[in-house]
């Protein structure tokens, strides 16, 4: 999948491809500021809070250092039969937001379709779990204390400007559960000053930082926090212990009474390491993340013209003889190998207009995209889908 926004990013921070993620703090700046409009404004972060019955933590403000009760900024929507939606007070929310408050929407991937093919795009480029949160901070505001996350982030300013302070670890690669606590920040600060629009950084997993509007005066900021959690070595151990079940050993209770077995358990926990490697983990994991929400296909709204492919993560496709394997999000389908050529564009991950698919690949498109729709591989290609890929992914027939 190419998309406008991992170029972009790529570009800025002088990477190429995803290797260089979690290693080292860096930042950059992306030359089109129509790719920041396009991704997110502070006008449509509202329409979004506005439209939504959205709780908290999902949105959240923040003012003076402190979180503002929600029963200031939001308000039981009362229908006429007296049905009641909590909803985002937007009087109240602009009040607060003109004396200077920050606002703040978790997986904005779930809610606005731009950034669900952004974060989609951004897990078939690193190959992990991606989700995204926006930031709206007006006037002077200032943000959260400094802290450190447990996963690495690629922010992206999208309007105004906000001072950052990012430090170096005081723990290497920390973790969410963890042996330390991790409470002490580093005194080593790696970088200091504002990130204006169509700033990128990347501060890996473990780097103290906060930001904040304090003192700059009267304006805005908006940017966006990709969080990409990378798989470790803990969560492969995690993974062998599901595993381990398959053997009868591992399912034997532990006797303390006439001994725990230590040797045999030891020796079949050698054996299990031995049988299941860290890549044969990350290829599980990758290839077995369960599908993703999508709006059904249903022949009664009308035929299927359009599809896109809405897995997670890349699908394997394997060649063998007459045959061909799809291999994704759990599931394994098996066609002939004449649908080769029209499995390599549904599944390239950019919108798929089938009539005009059929004069390149073949009048079969159709069918196989009924059957990749069927099995939830592909998903329809709504209006409302279609705009999150719109100028920002390379069309696949084009």
């Amino acid at each position: 999948m190419e998309h406008q926004l991992i170029s972009a990013i790529e570009t800025a921070l002088g990477w190429n491809g995803a290797e260089e993620l979690g290693k080292d703090f860096v930042r950059g700046s992306m030359d089109d500021p129509e790719l920041v409009s396009r991704i997110m404004t502070p006008n449509r972060l509202l329409d979004i809070a506005m439209r939504r019955s959205l709780n908290r933590p999902q949105f959240r403000c923040f003012q003076k250092g402190e979180e503002v009760h929600p029963a200031i900024y939001y308000t039981d929507s009362v229908s006429p039969r007296g049905q009641s939606i909590p909803m985002a007070n937007m009087r109240s929310l602009g009040r607060l937001l003109g004396e200077g408050a920050t606002v703040i929407m978790d997986q904005a991937n779930v809610f606005d379709p731009t950034m669900e093919v952004a974060c989609r795009a951004l897990q078939w480029w690193s190959r992990e779990r991606v989700q995204v949160n926006a930031y709206l901070t007006t006037n002077d505001a200032s943000g959260f204390p400094l802290h450190w996350d447990d996963h690495d982030v690629v922010i992206v300013q999208l309007a105004g400007e906000k001072e950052w302070e990012v430090r170096a670890t005081s723990r290497a690669v920390p973790m969410y559960r963890d042996a330390d606590p991790n409470n002490t920040p580093s005194d080593e600060i790696i970088w200091s000053g504002l990130m204006r629009t169509g700033d990128v950084m990347h501060i890996p997993r473990g780097h103290w930082h906060q930001a904040t509007r304090t003192g700059i005066g009267s304006g805005k900021s908006l940017h966006v926090t990709f969080g990409i959690t990378k798989r470790t070595g803990a969560s492969w151990l995690a993974w062998l212990a599901d595993w381990c079940r398959e053997h009868e050993i591992f399912r034997h209770d532990l006797d303390r009474w006439h001994g725990t077995g230590g040797e045999a358990l030891s020796a079949a926990a050698a054996r299990l390491v031995g049988e299941r490697s860290p890549a044969d983990f990350l290829a599980a994991y990758e290839h077995e993340t369960t599908l993703p929400r999508h709006v059904p296909f249903l022949d009664i709204f009308g035929p299927l013209d359009a599809v896109v492919c809405t897995t997670h993560f890349p699908p394997r496709i394997e060649e063998s003889g007459e045959t061909v394997h799809v291999v994704a999000s759990g599931k394994k389908l098996t066609l002939t190998a004449k649908a080769l050529p029209a499995l390599r564009l549904l599944l390239s991950g950019q919108p798929v207009a089938l009539e005009r698919a059929a004069a390149v690949v073949g009048a079969e498109v159709t069918e196989v995209a009924e059957i990749l729709v069927k099995e939830e591989l592909c998903a329809v290609l709504t209006p409302e889908l279609s705009s999150g890929y719109t100028g920002l992914v390379t069309n696949a027939v084009f």
